[in-house]
């Protein structure tokens, strides 16, 4: 069984083969997401065009997406047009494979399940501290997508209420303007100009003023996390992103996360995700391997 995987990104769209639990043969062209939605699905099919045969294809991708009908619901200007693009109809004209297409998170999410952090967990929380703050809910070993495919927009939630202006601004006062990598970047150069990114922020991690800033975004971070324990009451929590691959970040959060949970949800395991810029394609994987037999019952 051959399986074509592409994670469609901001900057750039990685695809490659899954077979046998591996992904190879992989495969990168920038997405150059400004040109549009047409433009980005023309890239994906580039690439996979290059990849000879194959059984089916999964796709992750940035938006919202309908993972029932494979259709975009949502996407910001980042991908000017790409709201309701058709991707599955699309690639399976162009194909003639079964095709499923998912979230980035939920992707991510479905990997880290099979593959990954929540190999032992059949209930957790998966967030993506990034740009933006991205959530999936994996309940009883599935992603759980709410009514309209969209649930786990933990970025979305209000922790800043005195700074909510939903009129001017749906995500003011949410958690991903002050917790996400984005925010700490901006909180850094407050202060210190010259760093411009989460790696030269933590070059200068020995310095106290700078240790004093990424705490004081940390307990940003903790303030969500408290608030989705305590609903949901997950069995693990697996944070990803590449900030969250630093080991004194997860030591932080976990030093002042504990103390501000309920004394009955702290067996709640706080980890990192383990399959960095693959999950979401190893996730991919899944949805297009349950959408293959799908399509093979359909047949008989």
């Amino acid at each position: 069984m051959r399986i074509a995987v592409a994670d469609i990104g901001g900057t750039n769209i990685k695809a490659g083969i899954w077979e046998n639990d591996v992904i190879t043969e992989v495969a990168e062209l920038p997405t150059e997401a400004k040109r549009g939605g047409t433009h980005v699905v023309n890239q994906v099919k580039k690439l996979l065009h290059g990849f000879g045969s194959f059984d089916a294809i999964g796709i992750s991708t940035a938006g919202q997406v309908d993972s029932k009908r494979g259709v975009i619901i949502y996407a910001n200007e980042n991908i000017p047009g790409y709201t309701g693009t058709p991707l599955k109809e699309i690639l399976e004209a162009e194909f003639a494979v079964p095709v499923a297409v998912l979230n980035d998170v939920n992707a991510a999410a479905i990997g880290e399940a099979y593959y990954g952090a929540g190999k032992d967990s059949n209930d957790f929380l998966c967030l993506t501290y990034g740009t933006g703050v991205g959530g999936a809910i994996v309940m009883n070993g599935r992603v759980y997508t709410g009514a309209g495919f969209s649930a786990g927009e933990f970025g979305a939630m209000v922790i800043h209420p005195e700074d909510r202006n939903a009129a001017e601004d749906m995500f003011s006062g949410c958690y991903e303007r002050y917790a996400s990598t984005t925010a700490l970047v901006q909180r850094a150069q407050w202060k210190y100009p010259g760093l411009r990114n989460g790696r030269e922020i933590f070059a200068h991690f020995d310095e106290p003023g700078v240790r004093r800033l990424v705490s004081c975004w940390a307990d940003e971070v903790v303030c969500g996390l408290v608030t989705l324990i305590h609903i949901f009451n997950p069995s693990t929590v697996i944070l990803g992103g590449g900030i969250m691959e630093r080991p004194e970040v997860l030591a932080l959060i976990r030093e002042k996360l504990y103390p501000n949970i309920m004394e009955s949800f702290r067996g709640v395991k706080l980890v990192a995700a383990e399959l960095g810029n693959r999950a979401g394609m190893l996730g991919a994987s899944q949805e297009a391997l349950e959408e293959y037999h799908e399509s093979c019952k359909g047949k008989t």
